[in-house]
């Protein structure tokens, strides 16, 4: 066939492009679109409708000066911290117990992964009852004789965060096991027999063979970790409202609460713009170990 005759590289998949439209122009007008309308009314002195009076970079200066957004930040950081790496430990040493071709083995995969299926406001609320000092946890310790057992987080504003964070790696820990698991099982057996066969402790083939070799999948938990990290929201409302005071507060609310209650679109609208960067932060570098080494 001659040069002239080769059909259009632009035409190869037709059916497939002219399917992919909708989903295009959604990605375009509704992310895209709308990612670029949040960030140019950051720069506006929006109130209760958007309106396009620039003040420059006013909104940031306020919002950076503001006591309840630097608690919230404060508040992700530490929350952060604690799911990152509390759920990567935990759920890797699940998945390697797990891995072991234990008996009842689903029936334990079932439990792990079953608070996962609630949603976070069910969560929230479950874990509000049982750090609740009067009929929780801490009654019931008491109830067996130990009255001078403590444990209220979500009541003292210096460690309430540690108390949404545990609700938190109660339900997102499953997965987290979940993708730990199938990676494992990725794993050549013939890795682990060489392994057996050369007396290498059982820790350093996981420390030092296996874990390398399941980097893909590490990087893939994590930005479902980080991501969910960056939107935390329902489960703080339903453990907290943000309390005692603004103790509990999270970007996400802080958004929220401008942008409906206080009706200051502007400054909920550069809240939006700094959750965006903190997220094209977790993003670059994954897309960067992922494709850019590739290339």
């Amino acid at each position: 066939m001659s040069k002239s005759e080769r059909p259009n590289p632009l035409f190869r998949n037709l059916n497939a492009k002219v399917a992919s439209i909708p989903m295009i122009l959604t990605a375009g007008v509704v992310f895209v679109g709308g990612t670029l309308w949040t960030v140019l009314y950051s720069f506006t002195n929006s109130k209760l409708l958007p309106r396009l009076n620039f003040v420059g970079l006013d909104q940031y200066y306020r919002l950076w000066v503001t006591p309840r957004w630097l608690i919230s930040i404060e508040n992700l950081l530490i929350y952060g911290a604690i799911s990152l790496v509390f759920s990567l430990v935990i759920g890797f040493l699940l998945a390697a117990l797990l891995d072991q071709k234990i008996r009842f083995e689903d029936t334990f995969r079932t439990i792990f992964l079953y608070p996962f299926a609630l949603s976070f406001i069910v969560t929230g609320l479950v874990w509000q009852w049982l750090l609740n000092p009067d009929f929780g946890i801490q009654h019931v310790v008491q109830g067996l004789g130990w009255e001078s057992f403590s444990f209220d987080p979500l009541y003292n504003s210096s460690i309430v965060i540690y108390g949404i964070s545990i609700a938190a790696l109660w339900q997102g820990t499953g997965l987290i096991m979940c993708l730990m698991l199938a990676g494992l099982r990725g794993i050549d057996e013939d890795i682990w027999k060489a392994a057996r066969v050369d007396g290498i402790p059982m820790w350093k083939t996981y420390l030092f063979i296996v874990i390398p070799m399941m980097r893909p999948v590490f990087i893939t938990t994590l930005v479902i970790i980080a991501s969910g990290i960056v939107k935390v929201y329902d489960l703080v409302v339903a453990q907290t409202s943000g309390g005692p005071g603004i103790a509990s507060e999270v970007p996400a609310k802080y958004v929220y609460d401008y942008m409906f209650f206080a009706q200051n679109l502007g400054q909920g609208f550069a809240a939006s713009t700094m959750m965006l960067l903190s997220v094209v932060i977790v993003i670059v570098p994954w897309a960067y170990l992922e494709f850019g080494r590739r290339k």
